[in-house]
């Protein structure tokens, strides 16, 4: 009857399938799958590594406070300042640092400036030369300082660049700068053309054009380039090491070794002390270039209109 009357039952619905659990149960409990065991050894591995480079940083700090600091990791019976106030002095730590701002202020601007004048020829000409040109940049980055630094010594003995501050913040500009031309030059290809051609019909040159209009336009480039250009050379500790020998032109990365004495003794919690001060600068620049890195670019809006 209730197909003469054109009615049909409802087929019941069907229910979907269960979603496959991470665990395997039997008899003797739940028992871990491959998924989840592979996800606890990443996990295991990851708080390792963690742990690797926070111990350090943790004796660093409790170390600094410490006045009968050693190598172990632990808690100082009381916490005093005596360390930092033995190290803030011209001798230890102000004139070293200084010397560090000044040769690698100077070497970080010579290496941009240079950086910018060789990026801008890569970025705007297309020729076959361009990627081995680039490949070899890249690859003299790879060459350890230590390699070449026997014939730099000799060539600055010879033009009398030896123990000079000029000279030695000339050298560490050379080394950084092929990076800091690939960096430059990866920065620079983000900034459109046809605003250049604008300022060309305008009657602007190509030296104002890269000043006036590309340079501005890819400031947070710059700012990178600046930055990480400054870090690589803030911790460099073998050229000024080789090149200056007058102690009061040494940088602090170079007279970090007065806290190493004779016979293989150390003034750990001053030498705690003085490394917190030393990496202050670069804690502070890794915080200004994360932001960098996170802000991006903007140039969607020149190119409008």
């Amino acid at each position: 009857m209730a197909r003469s009357l054109g009615l049909t039952r409802p087929a019941p619905a069907r229910r979907a399938p269960a979603r496959r659990t991470l665990t395997r149960r039997t008899r003797g409990g739940p028992v871990l799958t491959r998924r989840n065991r592979s996800r606890l050894a990443a996990d295991g591995a990851l708080l390792l590594t963690a742990a690797a480079f926070a111990l350090p940083l943790l004796w660093l700090v409790l170390a600094s406070v410490d006045a009968d600091a050693d190598m172990r990791v632990r808690a100082p019976a009381s916490v005093t300042g005596e360390n930092f106030s033995a190290v803030l002095t011209d001798e230890i730590t102000f004139t070293p640092m200084l010397n560090s701002l000044l040769l690698c202020g100077s070497a970080t601007v010579l290496a941009v400036v240079c950086a910018a004048l060789a990026a801008y020829p890569l970025s705007r000409y297309r020729s076959r030369f361009n990627r081995p040109y680039l490949l070899t940049i890249l690859f003299t980055t790879c060459l350890p300082v230590t390699a070449i630094m026997v014939p730099v010594y000799g060539l600055f003995v010879q033009v009398d660049l030896i123990d000079t501050m000029y000279g030695t913040s000339l050298f560490l500009a050379t080394s950084q700068l092929p990076f800091s031309i690939w960096l430059m030059k990866n920065f620079m290809d983000g900034v459109p053309t046809i605003l250049e051609e604008a300022a060309w019909t305008d009657g602007a040159s190509h030296t104002q054009t890269l000043i006036r209009v590309v340079l501005p336009l890819m400031g947070p480039g710059l700012t990178v380039v600046t930055i990480y250009t400054f870090i690589q050379l803030w911790g460099n500790f073998f050229v000024p090491f080789m090149l200056l020998l007058t102690p009061e032109q040494l940088p602090a990365s170079v007279s970090i070794f007065t806290f190493f004495g004779n016979y293989g003794s150390v003034i750990y919690g001053q030498l705690a002390a003085f490394s917190i001060l030393y990496s202050a600068p670069v804690l502070v620049l890794y915080i200004l270039i994360s932001r960098r890195l996170g802000g991006g670019f903007a140039l969607g809006g020149a190119v409008k209109g």
